[in-house]
């Protein structure tokens, strides 16, 4: 017989761990059986042990009975705090042998270098997704369960994890404690100071297994790992077309909906995506702070000045698979493919029609507003496109670009060229 049986006579017959009490022993044949006895009385979770049961209770009643001497930080479980006084009472004596960042806690740093190894030992039974500590399938398993057990006390939004509730309840205080030692700046979340930090420190400890790119946050390396695996997971619902980053799908959604949350102060005008009413803004302000470096020419965005300097190098990067033909810019490539795909995502909410392309929606929706918003500066005529605008001023000016090869006449418009060809043609066939 074992020495140590005298000490721990209470032996789990599964597993064979002994333990000092019979209530121990209970309590630990429930990882076997999987019984959860316990069960909250509010929303109806259950657990193998009532002390567990009592910090959950905490969630729901906002009670946090453990207090640090030494800041007067509170804190829901007895080992929060227990961590959390190591801030106080001890250096960080554990260090990570890659990047030599330093933790208080052992298990921190043994969650930390599961950054480098990307290890991820933790399985969901549901969906199979794995995760690097078991917090973060705790979380993650009630989006399949649906429980949202953290209810903010202003709106009455629920949450899932309590650090999502806190973060929400600074958009009513506007508080915003994590402050950045270097410049200064404030963030109302902690993650946020985190990833700033790394602006000044020139971190990136994400590194691509695939091309070597390193990134300073592990989401802009996932998204960047789809460039090659293809992957595009975020679908639209209403056409089908997939995504490779959610906040696309998001700003494509705009696209059926119509939604323009962006608006400017000044004018009014509303726009589907802030970078858009950046861009905008430029117009009243003036500023064109990107210049071409050949021609001198400057620009309200910098897009703008990419596509011009191709002007200059005649580059065509964008090539259509389908026939070959290759575009300056990727927009235009887009618009190109729908010829093949028959794509039409505009869609006009009057009378139905579609169209491929957003500006001749717009076109489009003047014949119903009777809207005509280019007007001549001459004679004061206006029309709904600002082709015909262009056009009509040519009887102003005289201007006739469009010439013949064959007899050198010249034309205002590039459709009476073509019909005039047609004589020539018409001669050479009888000839």
């Amino acid at each position: 017989m074992s020495k140590d049986f005298g000490k721990f006579p209470h032996q789990c017959d599964i597993c064979h761990k002994s333990f000092s009490q019979k209530y121990s022993l209970t309590t630990h044949k429930r990882i076997h059986t999987g019984e959860k006895p316990h069960h909250c009385d509010i929303c109806g979770k259950t657990f193998r042990r009532n002390v567990h049961l009592i910090d959950h209770r905490r969630i729901h009643t906002g009670e946090k009975p453990y207090h640090c001497d030494a800041c007067g930080k509170s804190f829901s479980r007895k080992q929060k705090l227990i961590d959390h006084k190591l801030i106080h009472t001890s250096e960080k004596q554990y260090q990570c042998d890659i990047c030599d960042k330093s933790f208080y806690i052992g298990y921190h740093l043994t969650k930390h270098k599961r950054i480098h190894t990307r290890e991820k030992p933790f399985q969901c039974d549901v969906c199979e997704k794995s995760f690097s500590c078991h917090t973060s399938l705790a979380k993650h398993n009630r989006i399949h369960t649906g429980e949202k057990p953290y209810r903010c006390d202003i709106c009455g939004e629920s949450f899932s994890h309590n650090d999502s509730l806190a973060k929400h309840c600074r958009i009513h205080t506007g508080e915003k404690p994590y402050c950045c030692d270097v410049c200064g700046k404030s963030f109302s979340q902690n993650g946020h100071l985190a990833v700033h930090r790394r602006i000044h420190t020139g971190e990136k400890p994400y590194c691509c297994d695939i091309c070597g790119k390193s990134f300073s946050q592990n989401d802009n390396l996932a998204m960047h790992s789809r460039i090659h695996t293809g992957e595009k997971p975020y679908h639209c619902d209403i056409c089908g077309k997939s995504f490779s980053q959610n906040e696309h799908l998001a700003k494509h959604n705009r696209i059926h909906t119509g939604e323009k949350p962006y608006r400017c102060d000044i004018c009014g005008k509303s726009f589907s995506q802030n970078d858009n009413l950046a861009k905008h803004n430029h117009i009243h302000t003036g500023e064109k702070p990107y210049s071409c470096d050949v021609c001198g020419k400057s620009f309200t965005q910098n897009g703008h000045l990419a596509v011009h300097n191709l002007i200059h190098t005649g580059e065509k990067p964008y090539h259509c698979d389908t026939c070959g033909k290759s575009f300056s810019q990727k927009d235009n490539l887009d618009m190109h493919n729908r010829i093949h795909t028959g794509e039409k995502p505009y869609h006009c909410d009057i009378c139905g029609k579609s169209f491929s392309h957003n500006d001749s929606l717009a076109k489009h929706y003047r014949i119903h507003t009777g809207e005509k918003p280019y007007c001549c500066d001459i004679c004061g005529k206006s029309f709904s496109r600002n082709d015909h605008l262009v056009v009509h001023i040519r009887i102003h000016t005289g201007e006739k670009p469009y010439h013949c090869d064959f007899c050198g006449k010249s034309f205002t418009q590039n459709e009476n060229l073509t019909k005039h060809k047609r004589v020539h043609i018409g001669e050479k066939t009888l000839l």
